[in-house]
């Protein structure tokens, strides 16, 4: 952190995930306490939630320890903080900035980074979702919460809703696949599936802009691969519960894949940290079905981390979002 004139926080909203296996289950009742992810009354979500929870922890503790035990996700984000605070005092030296995150349903959680926000004393605070792609089950559910928690202070805050296109956004996912295709030595007959983590349907026909802005940033992104990277197709992983969600889901456009005798490169589009959904799901799940389908080549990009286009992009998210001037 850097002394300068004007305070200004920004905070890191993520998914969170536990760190221990203790912490699945409490980290699974958080989840689908949230009204955003289960639209019921206080009190029958929460028994749902809890009953959700038991009935799941078993098979998802197996999937943490294929992880060693817990998920990467919280490590990930804080290097994601730092990256980011050292270019913005790098960009803008003039203010003080302290980045932070908060995590929606594990910790650091919002009310533990609230604290530091309130010691830090910013003159403004910006609010910045690692979901490229806003969805009112992320994006949205965060900045309720933050919303509330903060209610009577007189910061001024700054909401960075989604950038989905953002150029440099779209430039570190280019990177990232062309770099994994070259390193398998430029595999030919190759379909790219954009992976993104699914919304049952009934959200998008509710108005949520998520599956809109997922087509847009893949749009983007294939508007910049070469000519032997055009063969591509939206999926969407990760379904749970009975309802109908979006498609084609992931293991659907694998299996067709194979079919079609096509070898495949997975890019996790909606994801910028891997977790359980490409550590796991992805990697092994997906991996293994493709194996079974007559995939020869499975390849997966890496999400972006700490991409320095991808770092560079949250900053000009920040100064659009706060109108600051660069140096």
């Amino acid at each position: 952190m850097k002394t300068g004139s004007k305070r200004i926080a920004v905070v890191l909203f993520n998914l969170g995930g536990p760190d221990k296996q203790e912490h699945v289950r409490p980290f699974l009742r958080n989840l689908f306490c949230d009204p955003a992810i289960i639209d019921l009354p206080f009190g029958l979500r929460h028994i749902l939630a809890e009953f959700i929870s038991r009935r799941r922890e078993t098979e998802a503790k197996a999937n943490y320890q294929l992880m060693g035990g817990g998920s990467p996700l919280c490590a990930e984000t804080k290097d994601q903080v730092l990256a980011l605070e050292q270019e913005l005092i790098a960009q803008y030296p003039e203010k003080t900035w302290l980045c932070v995150m908060a995590m929606r349903y594990w910790y650091p959680r919002a009310k533990t980074t609230l604290q530091k926000i309130i010691d830090f004393m910013p003159d403004e605070v910006v609010l910045l979702p690692l979901y490229p792609q806003f969805s009112y089950t992320t994006s949205g559910s965060s900045f309720e919460e933050w919303i509330k928690l903060t209610s009577g202070k007189n910061w001024k805050t700054k909401k960075v809703i989604s950038y989905e296109v953002d150029n440099l956004f779209i430039q570190s996912h280019v990177k990232k696949i062309i770099s994994t295709w070259e390193l398998a030595k430029k595999p030919e007959n190759i379909r790219i599936l954009f992976s993104a983590h699914g919304l049952p349907k009934k959200n998008i026909e509710k108005g949520d802009p998520y599956q809109e802005q997922i087509e847009a940033t893949v749009a983007a992104i294939v508007d910049h691969l070469p000519d032997q990277l055009q063969d591509t197709e939206i999926c969407y992983q990760s379904r749970v519960g009975r309802l109908q969600w979006i498609e084609p889901s992931t293991i659907q456009s694998v299996e067709a894949a194979g079919k079609e005798k096509k070898n495949l490169l997975v890019v996790p589009v909606s994801f910028v940290s891997e977790h359980i959904e490409t550590l796991v799901e992805l990697d092994m799940e997906i991996a293994e079905i493709a194996k079974a389908s007559g995939v020869k080549i499975y390849l997966r990009a890496e999400t972006l981390k700490t991409h320095p286009d991808f770092i560079s992009s949250l900053v000009g998210q920040i100064q659009k979002a706060g109108g600051y001037n660069s140096k």
